[in-house]
């Protein structure tokens, strides 16, 4: 269970995040959507303490995570490039997570057989440097990267970005099974609505750093965000040519 309490982030004067409460319970597929500088990755970094909150707290487990450090060993992430290490092979980064999760090199190995698919041959044993690979196949390595371990729970910013449309499809496969079977919980942020929506059993909708919208998904779901998002741009219109 995660459990977010009066959490606000200040820049300056601007308040970029306003949360007053929201839990996110174990197993739950959790949509985060918004438009940029919506807080998305200003809530995502807070959960992760990766930035102090302004006021407020988050909770992972019971645990405050600015407090202490038990809840990291139940909770992975890739929120973008700054997680890789460039200068390693995929195989080098593989094993360099699954040494901090307890996992030996053999275990990482076998591991890894299960994503032959979505590794489409590109990854491993291309004797290529992280540095070196597609935007499409760093994000493969993060994604996976942030699986080693069987962590409970799972933080993914944008993971269908710089994805070919048979990996995005092999992804929400992969989502939708971790979810069901494993009992992971996944917090996903994506620009994209229906990707987000096919693979999140709730979405909760961010503007200007304020849930507007904390939907259980339904058949409706997608035409419901698409319809807020229109009316958003057609307030921004207005707004020009008054």
């Amino acid at each position: 269970m995660i459990v977010i309490q009066n959490i606000s982030k200040v820049y300056g004067a601007k308040k970029v995040l306003d949360i007053t409460h929201l839990e996110i319970p174990k197993g739950e597929s959790f949509g985060l959507v918004g438009n940029n500088g919506a807080g998305k990755t200003t809530l995502f970094s807070l959960l992760l303490d990766l930035i102090q909150p302004s006021s407020g707290s988050v909770s992972i487990a019971g645990v405050k995570v600015n407090e202490s450090e038990e809840w990291k060993n139940r909770t992975s992430a890739f929120i973008d490039e700054s997680f890789l290490i460039g200068y390693l092979t995929p195989e080098e980064y593989f094993y360099f997570l699954g040494e901090l999760r307890g996992q030996s090199k053999p275990a990482v190995d076998e591991f890894l057989k299960q994503f032959t698919d979505f590794f489409n041959g590109e990854i491993l044993n291309a004797k290529k440097y992280i540095r070196d690979l597609s935007k499409g196949n760093q994000k493969k390595v993060g994604i996976v990267g942030a699986l080693i371990g069987k962590p409970e729970i799972i933080i993914l910013d944008e993971p269908f970005a710089n994805l070919d449309p048979s990996t995005q499809i092999k992804l929400k496969k992969l989502i939708r099974e971790w979810s069901q079977k494993e009992q992971v919980t996944f917090l996903i942020s994506s620009h994209d609505l229906a990707h987000t929506t096919e693979v999140s059993n709730r979405i909760v909708l961010l503007n200007k750093g304020v849930v507007v919208k904390d939907i259980k998904t339904n058949p409706e779901t997608l035409q419901e965000l698409e319809n807020f998002f229109a009316g958003t741009v057609h307030e921004e219109g207005q707004s020009v040519t008054e």
